[in-house]
């Protein structure tokens, strides 16, 4: 009996070693130098210049692609990859902390960009991956937990911050150098640079990146340290009822953030196939809201001194309500420019409503509520876009560029002609009024989660809303940088 006691223990630490050795190769490939919040800075700059570049292109094969259902199949792309990358969020935010950043880092980023190349090789295939690839779409909640590890609290924030400002500055950047060499060069040109900054991207992932997350915080085995209810996207939402502060924050969240996702899904398209703007017209567009809300931004601490965080989130709300009435209403090219600039003014409300529970919460339960924030937002951005692709559809404003109005010099005509141009946009201004209303009710000074919660549950709680954090105020939602 002793031979087969000692022959199975010995097998046991043979599979246990080699489990041990797989796991370490995956997580402890070469980097260079020290983790740093330079190598998120760094990954996620280069996938979202890549999509980035890929604006304008994406706009034409998109019409050319669904030219009778051009906005109703635009919200059920982004619609499905918003709902994946919801339902996938903490599952991959709780592998990561098992298996490390780094290999999540590499596999969010390379199958996000894997559809970037079969644009000029099938365009149906190209939307239907980029559908799929919302599974993966979670790279900022891998970037904020990568940076988790590598800052103190103190500096968090800050960092938090430049890792939103670098994305907002890749997009400002790329969409007009895109459109510059469609111009030139044409599509395939675009698509293939494209392709190169993405493959930099994983590439320098590989090579580049350092592992964040120590050793010593890693669980032994993967299997036994990932339960259902890490794993769960609906954890955070059933817990929204348990307070009434809370809420009403995340009912106030909701009503905003659903049609800033839809907006955000589909402003780009509107503009050139409804509103007659040209390609150079998008791409400046974008630089200059993107420029003005990083302005914003910089003025977020004076406005929350001056006003307080509660009136600071009404403050956004009122000028994300403003700017979705002139997109709605709106039916001339300046009208779209102001509503622009109101929509750089609105990009201050989450970062309020973070200050807000920043504020107001327990050190203990800050993590709890951001996470209930985030899960409302995640489901926003798949409810978001499908919502505004099917009131587009049933209103009939679906129209391409062979069908679009032109005027005796053969160019779009600047007014589109209808009462409502944009009811999808009408529709969320008055969602977003109701988020006002709600947001007048909140606390000045109340405490978010001051509920007393044990001690283990508590912790894990924190972790997960680490985890899953996302953006605070990003000038177009990650999932919607590609179309």
């Amino acid at each position: 009996m002793t031979p087969t006691k000692t022959t199975k223990t010995e097998v046991e630490m043979v599979i246990r070693n080699r489990k041990t050795v797989m796991k370490e190769g995956i997580m402890t490939m070469s980097g260079i130098g020290e983790p740093s919040v330079f190598h998120a800075l760094v990954v996620i700059f280069l996938e979202f210049f890549a999509w980035g570049l890929l604006t304008m292109p994406i706009i034409s094969v998109l019409n050319a692609t669904f030219p009778d259902h051009t906005f109703l199949m635009n919200g059920l792309i982004m619609g499905i990859k918003g709902i994946l990358s919801f339902l996938s969020a903490p599952l991959i935010g709780a592998l990561s902390d098992v298996w490390g950043r780094k290999f999540f880092l590499l596999v969010t980023v390379f199958f996000t960009c894997v559809p970037i190349p079969l644009m000029t090789i099938n365009t149906w295939w190209f939307f239907a991956m980029i559908s799929i690839s919302g599974v993966f779409a979670v790279i900022f909640s891998i970037v904020f937990a990568y940076v988790a590890d590598v800052t103190t609290e103190a500096e968090r924030s800050r960092a938090y911050g430049l890792v939103s400002a670098t994305f907002a500055a890749s997009m400002v950047i790329s969409p007009a150098l895109g459109a510059y060499l469609m111009d030139l060069y044409g599509e395939a040109l675009v698509v293939a640079a494209a392709t190169a900054v993405a493959v930099l991207d994983v590439f320098f992932i590989m090579v580049a990146v350092p592992e964040s997350l120590p050793e010593k915080v890693r669980p032994s085995g993967w299997g036994p340290a990932i339960s259902w209810e890490q794993a769960d996207p609906f954890a955070a939402l059933r817990k929204v009822g348990a307070e009434r502060t809370v809420l009403m924050l995340c009912v106030a969240v909701f009503l905003s953030y659903l049609p800033e996702a839809g907006q955000y899904s589909c402003i780009f398209v509107y503009l050139k196939l409804v509103m007659g703007f040209g390609v150079v017209q998008v791409a400046i567009f974008i630089a200059i809201v993107g420029v003005l809300s990083i302005a914003v931004q910089v003025v977020l601490g004076f406005l929350m001194r001056s006003l307080g965080a509660k009136h600071t989130i009404m403050l956004g709300l009122l000028f994300e309500m403003l700017q979705l009435m002139w997109y709605g209403f709106g039916s001339r090219t300046w009208m779209m420019w102001a509503a622009g600039v109101l929509a750089a003014l609105g990009s201050l409300t989450y970062p309020a409503i973070s200050a807000y529970v920043s504020v107001n919460s327990r050190a203990d339960r800050q993590g709890v509520v951001q996470g209930m924030v985030t899960g409302v937002r995640g489901l926003c951005n798949g409810l978001g876009p499908a919502m505004f692709g099917v009131i587009f559809y049933l209103f009939h404003v679906d129209l391409n560029e062979e069908h679009a109005v032109t005027g005796i010099d053969g160019k779009p005509q600047e007014k589109y002609v209808r009462l409502v141009p944009g009811p999808p946009f009408v529709l969320g201004a008055l969602l977003v009024i109701c988020a006002l209303l709600v947001a007048a009710f909140l606390p000045e000074d109340g405490t978010v989660g001051s509920g007393r919660r044990a001690p283990a549950d508590l912790k894990f709680e924190v972790e997960r809303g680490r985890r899953v954090a996302g953006t605070l105020s990003p000038l177009m939602a990650p999932e919607s940088a590609a179309l």
